[in-house]
């Protein structure tokens, strides 16, 4: 099996990384950065994003584990106590493959220049510098509603716990296909209207952002942000790719989520 290291680049990490590193390869496993099996992620779930992201273009052939060396990681099965164990689960097991939901996003530009499209594993968010978020949003194809505000988030059930928690947001089970579209400080008074509330939209159901105004956004998928001008419209559906995770032990989703949120324990 040929797996591949990212680490967060503090010396705790580092050292994990090379640990994981020799010993796999003396286990006669294959270090490949081009082609892995296995991406493993050392430091927290903005390393993971960056695995991710790193082989988004291998989906099919590359699942994904995490060793969490600060505080607990979201994405992160492991910790580094358990590092001994990992690389023999690593070369001795065959691991179990779990598969999550993605996001995708396309970008639309008025020109003719090329559209841009991206796959997320927590969320988009839509923004801008140049006052408010205008933009018309079409479900299914049909205009829902006109949004004013600081701008939107288009979540994963996965993002669900991320910035979209923040926001106000329903945390979703990863075993439902869909996105979440949740609102950043929406402008309603006797003129402007929205909904208000978390739209949560199944596999079927497409949304289309349109601006009504010629401005730059700035758009960011996961930790990536770029400034976009002349936007069209924005796609957001669930994608037809999934990532995977390999899974050496059951790691149940709500035991995360209690895990990350609600439990006493450090």
């Amino acid at each position: 099996m040929k797996f591949a290291i990212l680490s967060k680049g503090d010396k705790k990490s580092d050292e994990i990384k090379t640990r994981i590193k020799q010993y796999l390869i003396d286990f006669d496993l294959i270090y490949d950065e081009d082609a892995p099996d296995l991406a493993i992620s050392v430091g927290g779930d903005g390393t993971f994003l960056e695995a991710f992201h790193t082989y988004v273009h291998r989906l099919k052939d590359t699942a994904f584990i995490g060793v969490h060396t600060g505080h607990l990681g979201f994405y992160a099965d492991w910790v580094p106590e358990e590092v001994e164990k990992l690389i023999i689960e690593i070369a001795k097991t065959p691991f179990q493959v779990v598969e999550y939901p993605l996001l995708e996003v396309i970008i639309n530009p008025k020109s003719d220049s090329q559209k841009d499209q991206f796959l997320a594993l927590n969320e988009c968010s839509v923004k801008t510098t140049e006052g408010s978020v205008v933009l018309d949003i079409e479900i299914k194809g049909e205009h829902f509603e006109t949004f004013r505000g600081d701008g939107l988030c288009i979540s994963t059930p996965s993002g669900s716990t991320a910035y979209n928690k923040a926001l106000g947001g329903g945390i979703i089970h990863p075993s439902l296909p869909s996105i979440q579209i949740t609102e950043m400080a929406s402008i309603n008074n006797r003129v402007f209207r929205t909904i208000g509330s978390p739209l949560i939209l199944p596999q079927h159901h497409d949304c289309l952002l349109k601006p009504l105004y010629d401005r730059s956004f700035l758009i960011s998928i996961d930790h990536i942000t770029k400034s976009y001008a002349n936007v069209q419209s924005i796609e957001c559906r669930v994608a037809k790719e999934k990532i995977r995770f390999a899974r050496f032990r059951s790691f149940p989703f709500w035991k995360r989520v209690r895990d990350s949120f609600v439990s006493d324990e450090l």
